[in-house]
């Protein structure tokens, strides 16, 4: 059994208003009290908006945090509608999701603009979730491989912080598909990411994302080396996310 302690992530998007996302999280906050302590860590990515209100709701729990979905590479400055890493913390976040395919591809964000984002996410005492993945392009060429170790050493700045990285690995073809590669094939990228990040990957939480649901959940968590979950659409309702998250433990 791996000593890294696992965790489950909730990634929101552009989902949840005050009532309704307010709603979501005192419910999965009753839940991880009914069910504590927990032997693993749950974190809430709400949308900017709902951040504060999200960390009082959670404000006292053990083992639960709130995260932002994504900050700027600068701590402040002329950057209309961006929020800051510092920002994010000050409004009681913990975490930040950086790379997110979804921003890759509709944003053109490339690897070295992430690395200064998680470079700046760490100085303002955030841990940064880097999500990297494939497509079904590079899949069918079979250079899946090639092109994570590439985003990997691309996207972490020279002077990262290892204990304050999580690597998500979501395959974006498998992103809101209902399609997923085999837990074989998940523990192979797992293990060659591992392998790119060197003596730093025994200690490094790994993770992965795309399409993860209760059904699933078991078969993905059943392997020790997979850290913990990044999720989407399943954790918009409570009972569902907690469905998936409880097999962390």
């Amino acid at each position: 059994m791996s000593k890294r302690r696992r965790i489950a992530v909730a990634n929101w998007k552009m989902y949840g208003k005050l009532t309704s996302g307010l709603a979501l999280a005192r419910r999965i906050c009753t839940l991880v009290e009914e069910n504590s302590p927990l032997s693993y860590d749950v974190v809430l990515c709400p949308p900017a908006t709902l951040t504060w209100s999200a960390s009082e709701v959670i404000d006292g729990v053990y083992s639960l945090s709130i995260g932002g979905q994504d900050c700027h590479y600068e701590s402040y400055g002329p950057y209309t509608g961006d929020i800051s890493a510092a920002m994010l913390s000050d409004l009681g976040a913990k975490f930040v999701i950086l790379g997110h395919s979804e921003r890759r591809i509709a944003h053109g964000e490339t690897n070295a603009f992430i690395a200064r984002k998680i470079e700046a996410a760490q100085f303002a005492g955030l841990t940064a979730i880097l999500c990297v993945g494939e497509t079904a392009e590079d899949l069918n060429k079979d250079s899946a491989l090639s092109v994570i170790t590439t985003q990997l050493k691309e996207s972490l700045p020279a002077k990262v912080r290892m204990s304050q990285l999580i690597i998500a690995y979501e395959p974006v073809w498998a992103i809101g598909t209902g399609i997923q590669p085999s837990p074989e094939d998940i523990a192979k990228m797992h293990k060659h990411i591992r392998s790119v990040l060197g003596e730093s990957g025994e200690t490094t939480r790994i993770i992965y994302g795309g399409s993860v649901t209760p059904a699933n959940a078991p078969l993905i968590l059943a392997n020790d080396d997979i850290d913990g979950v990044l999720v989407g659409s399943a954790s918009l309702e409570a009972e569902s996310f907690w469905a998936i998250a409880e097999h962390c433990a």
